[in-house]
């Protein structure tokens, strides 16, 4: 089946949506550092209009009116990663966890670090939540988005950051 993508102009960066063609399920959201056309598989045929759901809640959730998202979503990825995946999308807005607790809600508590593996593996960033998984210690640490990004993102959920305006 073929995929389909568009780019979504967003606080944080461009992101790529992207999705199998006919598929109402989001596959993809990924950070564009640089060149969109050089991030989508050229054989993906842009469709501009086939988004407006995806592109609508994220344009909520970066106002702050929006806590939730409530899309279809396709990972593909191991059953390993699809498990830390659905772990991710239980932890709350504003709330963070750390890879060790995230490993303990697997079921695999001595697997912080193939938390780690599979939080940079996470296909549809910002609403598979891994930018809320740091490190025991509280600190900030890998994201594929960049440490920058994921501070905002934190920052926008814990209402230390002033609404943004001009999503989407």
């Amino acid at each position: 089946m073929n995929e389909i993508y568009t780019v979504f102009d967003s606080p944080v960066g461009e992101l790529l949506l992207g999705r199998a063609s006919g598929s109402p399920a989001l596959r993809r959201l990924w950070f564009v550092n640089g060149d969109a056309a050089g991030v989508a598989d050229p054989s993906w045929a842009r469709d501009d209009d086939a988004f407006t759901d995806v592109r609508a809640q994220l344009d909520e959730y970066f106002v702050g009116d929006r806590r939730t998202f409530e899309l279809e979503l396709d990972l593909i990825g191991t059953d390993w990663e699809r498990r830390v995946w659905s772990a991710l999308l239980t932890i709350p807005y504003g709330e963070t966890r750390s890879y060790g607790e995230i490993a303990a809600e697997v079921r695999s508590i001595r697997a912080a670090r193939a938390v780690g593996l599979a939080n940079a593996r996470n296909p549809v960033a910002v609403i598979v939540p891994c930018h809320r998984v740091i490190g025991a210690s509280g600190s900030l640490t890998g994201y594929g988005g960049g440490l920058d990004r994921k501070r905002t993102l934190l920052d926008l959920e814990a209402g230390r950051l002033a609404l943004l305006a001009g999503a989407g």
